[in-house]
């Protein structure tokens, strides 16, 4: 008999503490949606970014990759972007692939322009620059080093 209380107990225990990290997650993961306004990139090469990434300017955050997909007539990899809505970008932002470093995730880095009008919600940010791997990189600093650039 003694011994059965002792593993009901036990199991109260762990469905407790279970109950207990699932009531953490849950207000630590946000379910609503995203607010702000949705936007969209073209590139060549996307690298690592992946849905879910984080978009920046000036390495802070101010948005989430919400989707990319593949253009059946270009072949560019078109990227979906929520930019929150506080944060308005001119049209002439660029947006470039950035690594977190060598092991490290990508993410969508923006680098807004002067321009005074904005982009609206839907838009396309025009200019931007493809990823660059960490190997081509390294690749182009020899090939310059080595005077084979001249």
């Amino acid at each position: 008999m003694g011994r059965n209380l002792i593993e009901s107990i036990m199991g109260a225990v762990v469905l407790v503490i279970a109950g207990l990290f699932m009531l953490v997650a849950y207000n630590t993961v946000s379910f609503a949606p995203d607010r702000g306004y949705e936007l969209t990139a073209n590139f060549l090469k996307v690298g690592g970014l992946q849905r879910g990434n984080d978009v920046r300017i000036a390495g802070i955050k101010i948005g989430t990759v919400v989707d990319q997909s593949l253009d059946p007539v270009t072949y560019d990899a078109i990227i979906r972007i929520n930019v929150n809505e506080e944060v308005r970008l001119p049209v002439d932002t660029v947006a470039s692939i950035a690594s977190e470093g060598l092991l490290g995730g990508a993410y969508l880095q923006l680098k807004p322009g002067s321009a005074t009008e904005m982009l609206a919600a839907g838009g396309m940010i025009e200019q931007t620059k493809d990823f660059k791997a960490f190997e081509e990189q390294v690749g182009e600093v020899i090939f310059l080093a080595t005077g084979a650039g001249n």
